[in-house]
């Protein structure tokens, strides 16, 4: 963790402050899906308070996407057609979306990084369910990608020309991103997107995981492991843009629980092209009105 002075302490936690709330509504379908009772009624009575919310599930519903065959009308029969996690997922992800500033000074893409973060949820999800069903929960590791790099954002919107000169030392020079901000700014996107994620109140081990993402020296969990393998897939893969450019290096950086193969891992999860195609339509439909 890194060591602040009161100023920049101060800076950050201003800046945090700075972001909008995350929406209740999806705090609560978060908590109620943890319990495997959760009864889809209870779930699609909290969704349809939400009519933003909902307008955005049914529209991704009834897009050419999925294909489905019926026009569906209401959030319970989307749950009947794909699932509650698959609606958990929507409504997290719509709600991630809605947050992100159209536009920052610092020109950081916005879509792009929107697209890394969807896919890399997607991606340490199945990581879980292939290697660690029994040790973590699949749905906690796609909201920790989902989030992971929340940080940036507010980089980019509150502290812009520190961060722009951050993005041009990591281009430049290859260093790491997470390594460059903290030489300009003293604190990098994982510090900040854990004080994020700890102002909107999600669990300990998620932010913990936010935070040490980059922490080589940090004992792994599960969770943070599906997160970094997800990330580094993502990253060598080009599926979006984090602003964080992959290094072969890194290799010897990846979690051991996957084995030394980063193709293998890739080839064992099966086609991802799916899943960077689902993230691409939440991103569109989520960004629209």
């Amino acid at each position: 963790m890194p060591q602040l002075s009161p100023e920049l302490e101060r800076r950050l936690t201003t800046a945090v402050d700075r972001m909008p709330a995350f929406p209740k509504s999806v705090q609560t379908v978060l908590e109620m899906t943890r319990n495997i009772n959760c009864l889809p009624k209870s779930l699609v009575g909290v969704i349809e308070k939400d009519p933003v919310m909902t307008m955005k599930i049914l529209r991704v519903i009834n897009s050419a996407y999925y294909g489905l065959p019926n026009k569906i009308s209401s959030v319970g029969q989307s749950v009947v057609y794909l699932g509650i996690n698959t609606i958990k997922n929507l409504a997290l992800s719509f709600a991630a979306v809605g947050i992100l500033p159209r536009f920052n000074t610092a020109g950081f893409d916005v879509q792009r990084y929107l697209l890394h973060s969807l896919t890399v949820g997607s991606v340490a999800r199945l990581l879980c369910e292939k290697y660690a069903r029994s040790e973590a929960d699949p749905g906690d590791c796609y909201v920790a990608g989902l989030l992971h790099d929340f940080g940036k954002v507010v980089f980019a919107q509150y502290m812009s020309a520190e961060f722009i000169q951050a993005l041009g030392i990591a281009t430049d020079s290859g260093k790491p991103l997470h390594v460059a901000e903290t030489e300009v700014i003293g604190a990098d996107h994982a510090y900040v997107g854990a004080l994020l994620a700890k102002k909107w109140q999600f669990g300990a081990a998620l932010v913990d995981c936010i935070r040490d993402h980059h922490a080589l020296d940090v004992e792994p969990t599960p969770m943070l492991d599906c997160l970094r393998m997800a990330d580094a897939i993502c990253r060598k893969h080009a599926f979006g843009d984090s602003g964080n450019p992959w290094r072969d290096e890194e290799l010897a950086q990846l979690p051991t629980r996957f084995g030394a193969d980063l193709e293998a891992v890739v080839a064992a999860l099966g086609d991802l092209n799916k899943h960077v195609e689902d993230a691409r339509a939440f991103a569109q439909i989520g960004t629209e009105g």
